[in-house]
Parts: C-alpha cells; structure tokens; sequence
C-alpha cells in the first residue's frame, strides 16, 4: 500500500481563498478537518463545511496549518493536478467483445488504457462492470450519492456473464446491484449491454431486459449496442458480425418490450442503438420513445436528435434569412462514416434543393485502419481521410466532425495533424459540431448565433 503523501495542487483560481491564504500551485493538499482525502469525492464532501482546518504542505517542506471560515457553498479555489486525486483503476477483466484489445500496436499509450472506475463513471459517464467495485466503494457511493452511476451489464446470466468477461467473479458481481438499488438510496443508473452474436443475443437477450426491469426505477436506461470487431482480432475470441436480418430481430424484441414496459413503468427503458436501425434498413424510432435522449452518449437517438434539429434550424433559415440563402453561392464538402453516411446526404441533398449556389459533396470514408466492420465516424483516422480524399473535388472547404478529435485538440485518432490534412488536400479544414443545428449553420454559412438568436 503506498504511503500517503496528499494531494499536488495544479492551480489556484484568481480572487479565491486559496489565493487570499497564498497556496500556490505545487503545494500539496494533506488534510481537511484532520481527515486524509482519498480521493475528489473526500474532498467535496469535506471542503462543504462552513469552518475548515486544512493543512498544506508548501513546496519547500514546510507544513500550514490553515483556520478557514466561509459560506457553507464557497470554494477554496483549488484545481489538483490530478483531477480524480487518486489513480485510475484498470480493468481487471479479460472480455471476449473489448476493442482495445483489437487495437493494433505502436499506437500513443493512453489509448490501451482499460479503465473500470465507479468514480470516472459519475464523473465522465464510462460504463464500470462492477467486478472492481467493493464493498467499500458501495458504501462510499451512498454516503456522497454519487449518481448517475453507469454500468454494463452484458447479461444477467451469472455464468455467462463470467464467460463473457473472463473474471469468474463477474456473475456474483450482479448482486452489488441490489445494494444501489434497494430502497431509499435513490442512486440512479443507467445500463449497458454490448451484444455478440450467438452469446448473449436471442433467448438471452430476452432473459437479461426481464431480470433487468425489477432494478427500475433506480435503473432508468439500459442500451444494447452491437460488439464492434476490428481486423485486428487475431487469437482473439471468434465474434461474427450482425447482418440486417439479425439486427431486424433485435429491434423487434426491444420494441416488444419498450411497448411492455412502458405501460407499466411511464418510460421505455429498453434502447437499441441507431446502429441496429441503420443495419435493419429502418427509420429511426420518434423522438418521444427515447425518453429525453437519457442514452444519447452510447450512440441511442443521435441520429433522430440530428434530424430533429436539422429541421428545425432549416425552417428557422427558410423563414428568416431566405435572402441570404438565395445569394449564396459556396461549394463545400463533408467527410463522414460509412455508418451516418446516408443521412448527412440526404440532409445536404435537402439544403441544396433550397440554395441554388449551393455545391455539397458528402464523402463516405472506410474504415481501411481498423477494418470496413468498424463504421462510426469517431473511429476514423487522419490516413485513411487523406488517402480517400486525395484528388477529389472538396471545394473551398472540407469539414470534419469534431468527434474524429482526441478532446481538447486537432489531432485524430492516429496522432494525423489537422493541419497534415490540409496540406496533404490543398483545402482548409473546418470541424463541425455534430448536432444538426451546427449542420444547417454550416450549409447555408450562417453563425450559429445568428441562425438560432
């Protein structure tokens, strides 16, 4: 066990008490009312408090011991290098359906970083398996109410379950389960299942939605999302892929069972992903039947959220800049996913109809880095964009969607340089957001603010 040693203070905001008290960034956070600090939760839930004796180790050594009076909902002002304040909890299991594991090599390290952390699923919505979760960390997440907790659950199949995960703790993690959920605790959750083909499908999938609706209404979602397999599964588990026969099966049972449910709970719980309907050949379920987009972050409802606010942004630019649309005279392209392909076409197609000057052309890129099984447009790379685009009428601009970028900054997936793109084309990049308002402002060249003001 590591010796406790506090917590590095990365930055002190301006005007705070922190500042007042000069605690500078690189002393180190050791107390709070005599009480060591695990992790930000301890933190939190401690600095509340409207009298504080916080004790600070100062860069050089020295020890303060700080008399701290302020307003019950007041902030010290402090921002710890690591934002958890604690280490990060990999993955203990060995899942037969993880995409890590069909990653290929020589890639930047973080991307091989398995995380399976309760804390990092309240504060950045991953999904946790439970078999990292102790008691303890039960206890902890009842005492602070950390909620919306998300978990993914597969199957509820204890045996499968082990299978499925490679951990044979993993059936007997179901149970903690009914520790959040029992009554009164009012943590919400929210669920996951990642279905393979011939495992944990069919008959399956059918047991895990009915055992999985007596958690409601603590447990408010659950999605089911297709196993993405990449070409880089050699020695791994042997996953087939789904075909449109299988996902029109999928969607007929958790429609079968949205109906059920919703007629006795008020929601419809069970999702299917807007993968399964674009497999299917299916339009995509109305905006009412994914419960206020509560799974939009797993791919459920993305793309009627889309379109829904397509619509409504064109209508607002028929209506009050026509004169601007009808002057317009740009020619563009976008670069997408084979998966939403489709779509995005069929919505430039529309603004086109309505803007004579208008030129749009929509590019589907395959996925030739991870294999043409992998069609989401975040799982793109900088090589195969510029090696698909390169001698193609791209116009004045080429835009990107902003989920091809790591957070924060204009690389992509593969460490390709925004700027490399726009070299290797000869045609400024722009990034476009991924939400349907943004589309239209793009298309008809009017600032957003504008657009929606």
């Amino acid at each position: 066990m590591k010796k406790y040693s506090g917590h590095i203070i990365g930055s002190v905001q301006q005007g705070s008490i922190a500042e007042e008290l000069n605690i500078e960034p690189g002393d180190a956070l050791l107390k709070i009312n005599d009480q060591e600090l695990e992790d930000v939760f301890d933190y939190q839930y401690l600095v509340q408090d409207e009298h504080l004796d916080v004790l600070i180790r100062k860069k050089d050594g020295e020890e303060w011991l700080l008399d701290i009076d302020k307003d019950y909902d007041e902030e010290l002002g402090i921002e710890f290098e690591n934002g958890l304040m604690d280490d990060y909890r990999s993955c203990s299991n060995k899942c037969i359906f993880c995409f890590i594991d069909q990653m290929p090599k020589g890639m930047r390290e973080t991307l091989y970083f398995k995380d399976d952390d309760s804390r990092l699923s309240f504060l950045q919505g991953n999904y946790v398996t439970l078999t990292n979760m102790s008691d303890k960390d039960i206890d902890r997440i009842l005492k602070y109410h950390l909620s919306p907790i998300n978990i993914s659950f597969q199957t509820t199949n204890p045996e499968l379950r082990c299978k499925m995960l490679g951990n044979r703790f993993a059936g007997e993690a179901l149970k903690k389960v009914d520790r959040l959920c029992a009554p009164g605790t009012g943590i919400e959750i929210n669920g996951q299942i990642v279905l393979c083909k011939g495992v944990n499908d069919k008959e399956e999938l059918t047991r895990s939605i009915r055992d999985l609706t007596k958690y409601i209404p603590n447990l408010q979602s659950v999605s089911v999302v297709p196993v993405g397999l990449s070409k880089f599964r050699e020695g791994l588990y042997p996953l087939e892929p789904f075909d449109s026969e299988d996902a029109k099966e999928v969607i007929d049972e958790i429609e079968k069972w949205q109906k059920k449910i919703y007629s006795e709970h008020g929601i419809h719980f069970i999702h299917a992903s807007d993968e399964w309907y674009f497999l299917a050949g299916r339009e995509f379920p109305e905006e009412e039947r994914y419960d206020g987009y509560i799974q939009l972050e797993n791919g459920v409802g993305m793309m009627r959220l889309l379109i829904t606010e397509f619509d409504e942004a064109f209508d607002i630019a028929l209506q009050n800049h026509k004169e601007h649309i009808d002057k317009l005279n740009r020619s563009i392209s976008f670069a997408t996913g084979k998966l939403v392909y489709p779509a995005i076409k069929k919505l430039a197609d529309k603004a086109m109809e309505v803007c004579p000057g208008l030129k749009c052309n929509v590019y589907e890129i395959i996925n030739e880095f991870f294999g043409e099984k992998i069609t989401v447009s975040g799982l793109l790379t900088g090589q195969d964009i510029m090696k698909q685009l390169k001698g193609k009428e791209l116009g004045e601009m080429l835009y990107l969607p902003e989920n091809l970028l790591r957070s924060g900054e204009d690389y992509l997936l593969d460490d390709v340089h925004v700027p490399e793109i726009e070299k290797e084309l000869e045609v400024p990049i722009g990034i476009s957001k991924c939400d349907g308002h943004s589309l239209v402002s793009t298309l008809f060249d009017i600032p957003i603010e504008v657009l929606m003001g």
